[in-house]
């Protein structure tokens, strides 16, 4: 109990921040109680927006770098927190003000290990850009190289720690005290969120996601990433050559350059579909504000502190639903989900195949304004959750960067579906990987894959063998049920505890 004080004393705050903005009744959604989140909505302030996903916006950016980068993660969420809210969370900007440039540079020259004028000749004193993490100014190196240098924000590794420790805590209670919530695996998807942030707060991990992407898209048409500076670059530090472009939310700039904008969502598509499918790793973050269009028509990103991985498993199903969907073969959906292990095998593959026309049907041979991403995947979750399916964590970077891509098509030209212009890519690299070559692979893959993990097998079942005498254990399923029942009872005094505490420091906090 006395260890989790610091975390009921930060959700009050928490609780007391999202009462002042009007959002205090989203709290329903994390497992809190109803009639505590009125008692917080009673301090709302007055002139707030009328819908609730605009009042969340203000609380998440109330709450500092680590709320804005959930906020933005949970728009892509649609599952736990509605399309509507996720439409709205969308649109949470990632700006706050800049700190102090002098701090910057003492920053950059105790990093760098010189002083900042054997560096770069000049350095703007007002950075273009700050965002919850780092903040970024342009230069110029003593060799005569425009550069941007970006700089992690001083102390943001302990804010980060806080937040992420009260994000573990409460996803804790949500999968002890509503056991509805598990198949959605918050742990795991604090999990994730964590490792994305603990790689942005380490530049040089930036870096080397940058040089990757660099190196492995080096020979495709039309998209390119700038050069790393690795001689000024740290943890704290990254410097990258500077880029001049229009960004591909300025479609007036663009067609004034003469730019073929079908052609750039050609090129979106094209380099979305390489990254994930031939490289297995990519730019997880594509929003219009980390692209630009060169002079040259070539598409340019930046910023690449959240980038993903998906494995060759995963990139087979991925592969396989995909181009069913796009061929209306929903009975082939289900399967691939059943077989990929995303749904249970219990369930009725042809129940969940009509569950699969349903969602299925708006996308074929229709145009992009016509449909949003965002709808069908509540569309799918929702259905999902009659199935059992569970959250995937490894894929939901994906998931976030096709939201992301389908808003950059959406911009360029809203009369052209993306998704169908990546159809012949998916039907060819599905047709290499799903042949009896491809399939072998696969397969070798898989059985390597599985060799490591037997060593932790063995152990495990060496330690589990520790609790059996000559006779065995055997327990009576009665027993078991009881040990359930127990359990779940607990849980509910346990959180009803906590609850009772929050109230009675929120009163110790506020009434001070």
């Amino acid at each position: 109990m006395w260890s989790s004080l610091p975390h009921i004393r930060r959700m009050t705050k928490l609780a007391y921040t999202f009462g002042r903005n009007g959002a205090a009744m989203s709290l329903t959604r994390a497992g809190l109680p109803v009639w505590f989140c009125k008692g917080f909505s009673l301090i709302s302030r007055s002139g707030l927006p009328a819908r609730e996903g605009a009042r969340l916006q203000l609380a998440f950016a109330e709450m500092g770098p680590t709320f804005i980068k959930l906020g933005q993660a949970l728009s892509t969420r649609s599952d736990l927190i509605g399309e509507e809210l996720a439409e709205d969370l969308a649109l949470l900007q990632d700006r706050i003000p800049p700190f102090p440039t002098h701090r910057a540079k003492a920053l950059i020259e105790l990093e760098l290990g010189a002083p900042l004028e054997l560096l770069f000749s000049d350095f703007s004193e007002t950075p273009v850009a700050a965002a919850s993490i780092a903040q970024v100014h342009f230069a110029t190196t003593v060799e005569g190289r425009p550069v941007a240098v970006k700089v992690l924000r001083p102390d943001i590794h302990l804010a980060f720690k806080q937040d992420i420790d009260l994000f573990y805590w409460l996803a804790g209670h949500v999968e002890n005290y509503l056991p509805a919530a598990r198949r959605l695996k918050p742990l795991a998807v604090i999990k994730t969120f964590e490792e994305s942030i603990q790689k942005e707060l380490d530049l040089r991990l930036e870096a080397a996601a940058a040089q990757t992407i660099k190196e492995n898209t080096a020979l495709d048409e039309g998209f390119y990433v700038p050069e790393v500076d690795w001689q000024r670059t740290s943890q704290s530090v990254l410097t990258m050559e500077r880029i001049t472009g229009i960004p591909v939310s300025d479609v007036a700039a663009i067609d004034a350059a003469g730019l073929d904008r079908n052609r750039l969502v050609r090129q979106a598509a094209s380099t979305l579909f390489k990254q994930v499918f031939r490289d297995g790793f990519f730019h997880a973050d594509l929003h219009p504000g980390n692209l630009f269009v060169g002079h040259d028509g070539n598409l340019i990103a930046v910023d690449f502190g959240i980038t993903g991985r998906i494995n060759h498993r995963d990139q087979l199903f991925v592969a396989e639903i995909l181009r069913s969907f796009l061929k209306g073969d929903y009975r082939r959906v289900a399967e691939v989900h059943i077989m990929a292990g995303y749904v249970p095998a219990h369930k009725n593959v042809d129940d969940f195949a009509l569950a699969c026309m349903a969602i299925g049907r708006p996308i074929i041979g229709k145009p992009l304004e016509e449909i949003s991403v965002g709808q069908l995947l509540g569309q799918l979750f929702k259905v999902s959750a009659m199935f059992e399916m569970e959250t995937q964590p490894q894929l939901l970077l994906l998931q976030k960067n096709m939201v992301l891509a389908e808003g950059v098509g959406r911009m360029l030209n809203p009369h052209i579906n993306m998704w169908q212009l990546a159809e012949p890519l998916i039907e060819e690299w599905a047709q290499e990987r799903l042949s009896l070559e491809g399939r072998a692979r696969f397969f070798a893959e898989e059985a390597k894959e599985h060799a490591k993990q037997l060593p932790r097998f063995f152990k495990k079942l060496e330690q589990g063998m520790d609790c059996f005498d000559e006779q065995g254990i055997r327990l009576h399923p009665e027993t078991i049920a009881e040990f359930t029942r127990q359990k779940e009872a607990w849980n509910r005094r346990w959180w009803g505890i906590s609850v009772v505490a929050v109230l009675l420091l929120a009163l110790l906090v506020f009434n001070a």
